[in-house]
């Protein structure tokens, strides 16, 4: 199947997930409000663009890694932006670019999209040398942060999950990458790759769950560390629906207690895989460097979590 057929099959998979996501949209935006955490939106330039990007601190006294986290298809919604608070709330700095700034009605970003189908349409279209060059200014802008300690991860989910697996062939500063439910770049983009890959998947969800076999082969081939994980019963896209309040009641009520299972056991996971690799040395060998041609990032003056100004509303 050619690139663009695979990528219009994967939009009109994802779309009977977009009615949920929407309705998961109050909740999850209920959460933010709750949060204790500094949040702030910070323009991020490089070249001619400039890429909004949701930046979450912890509530610790160290200094502390950094996590850029890719959304799923339907842009950088409300929900998240709430995982980037969760993942922030275990004792990380949460980068998380909006990939749709200046892609919008008008210039806007996610939130100038009225319809999901629009929104899924936008980020299924994006440019991909463009995706990168904005994960790597944010990556940049991120090491930079005074109260990062200089470790560097990635995560993203569905859509951003298969672009988490992707910047890890491209960025080589990177401690781990964390996909979730993303499909796997191209086998020969695998010898690239310099950091361990820990996959999250759903056990129903045989679209992605079919390119795991090869995957593990793929990386075993090119020397490259891979540990997948299969959480049964779970739908694509778990760690939103198994948070959802709403699931229980939703078209795929049957699904409920599998995804709030997987989502509870990937999110402990995930928590359990940053701590240990933070608390290992840093390393010194050549791959601890960014041999990219790196992107000339610039920060203009954050938009602060207590500014008036601030849209927090997303969806």
């Amino acid at each position: 199947m050619c690139r663009q057929a695979f990528k219009l099959l994967t939009v009109l998979l994802l779309l009977p997930f977009a009615a949920s996501s929407l309705r998961a949209q109050d909740w999850a935006k209920a959460n933010l409000e709750k949060s204790p955490r500094h949040r702030e939106w910070v323009p991020i330039k490089h070249g001619d663009r400039t890429v909004n990007t949701y930046v979450v601190y912890p509530e610790i006294k160290d200094k502390a890694p950094v996590v850029i986290l890719i959304h799923e298809i339907f842009g950088l919604s409300d929900w998240a932006r709430e995982m980037a608070d969760e993942i922030a709330a275990a004792g990380y700095i949460v980068v998380s670019p909006d990939l749709l700034s200046g892609a919008g009605p008008n210039g806007g970003g996610t939130d100038s999209f009225t319809k999901m189908e629009d929104t899924t349409k936008a980020v299924s279209s994006l440019n991909a040398d463009t995706v990168t060059a904005d994960l790597d200014a944010v990556a940049n802008y991120g090491k930079t942060i005074p109260a990062a300690n200089g470790k560097l991860f990635v995560t993203g989910y569905c859509w951003g999950g298969g672009k988490s697996f992707l910047f890890a062939t491209h960025r080589h500063d990177l401690t781990a990458a964390f996909v979730f439910y993303g499909p796997p770049p191209p086998d020969a983009e695998l010898k690239n790759i310099t950091a361990p890959v820990y996959g999250f998947y759903a056990g129903n969800d045989a679209r992605i769950g079919a390119t795991i076999p090869g995957t593990i082969d793929a990386m075993k081939a090119a020397g490259k560390k891979y540990e997948p994980v299969t959480y049964d019963g779970a739908g694509h896209g778990f760690m939103r629906a198994g948070e959802d309040p709403t699931a229980a009641t939703g078209a795929n009520a049957a699904m409920a207690p599998a995804n709030k299972k997987a989502r509870d056991e990937a999110f402990a996971r995930l928590t359990s895989l940053l701590k240990q690799l933070n608390q290992k040395t840093a390393s010194t060998s050549p791959r601890s460097a960014h041999t990219t041609k790196p992107v000339t990032a610039k920060a203009t003056k954050a938009i602060l979590c207590h500014d008036p100004a601030m849209n927090m509303s997303t969806m």
